[in-house]
């Protein structure tokens, strides 16, 4: 899938072929807000009724109001995510309104490692952790398919060790 953006820049470098992550990801983190968000939200309203004090409704209010926020933002965040491989390194973009790209050489690379927990397991999804000399240079794609994860860990490690094999 290429990206949507015709713009060349920092954040869109010409002739990059930019990999989506799983949509599922999205939903795996709604799921969390509703939980977080939700359930407090729905003991706050609870409390407020046996309680009969009108202000006690502010706080099952503001975080009814902070879950709508996130059903709002959470998909367009994981539709901002990607990466591409390219020759000789690895491209991780994210964000909306903070904007970021993180590009890793394969060179540079000491491990791969791929997590799940059991949220993004029932979901099917996981995360890649890139690991460099440099611990302010270490990057992760979340959201991944888990067969992609795989793929991906065992395609950049075998890329890492070529590189640092030909120094």
């Amino acid at each position: 899938m290429t990206s949507p953006h015709v713009e060349s820049g920092p954040f869109d470098p010409a002739g990059v072929e930019w990999k989506p992550v799983s949509p599922r990801l999205a939903t795996a983190r709604l799921a969390t807000c509703a939980i977080t968000l939700g359930v407090p939200a729905v003991a706050g309203a609870v409390a407020a009724l046996w309680s009969g004090v009108a202000g006690l409704w502010a706080v099952p209010v503001a975080l009814a109001a902070l879950l709508v926020w996130c059903v709002v933002l959470v998909p367009r965040q994981v539709r901002a995510m990607g990466y591409a491989e390219r020759a000789d390194d690895l491209l991780i973009r994210k964000g909306i309104l903070f904007r970021s790209m993180v590009v890793v050489p394969y060179g540079r690379m000491q491990y791969v490692d791929v997590q799940a927990g059991p949220l993004a397991r029932a979901y099917g999804i996981a995360q890649v952790q890139l690991h460099t000399a440099s611990p302010g240079t270490d990057a992760a794609i979340d959201g991944l398919p888990a067969d992609e994860a795989t793929r991906l860990r065992d395609q950049l490690a075998s890329r890492g060790e070529a590189r640092l094999a030909g120094l």
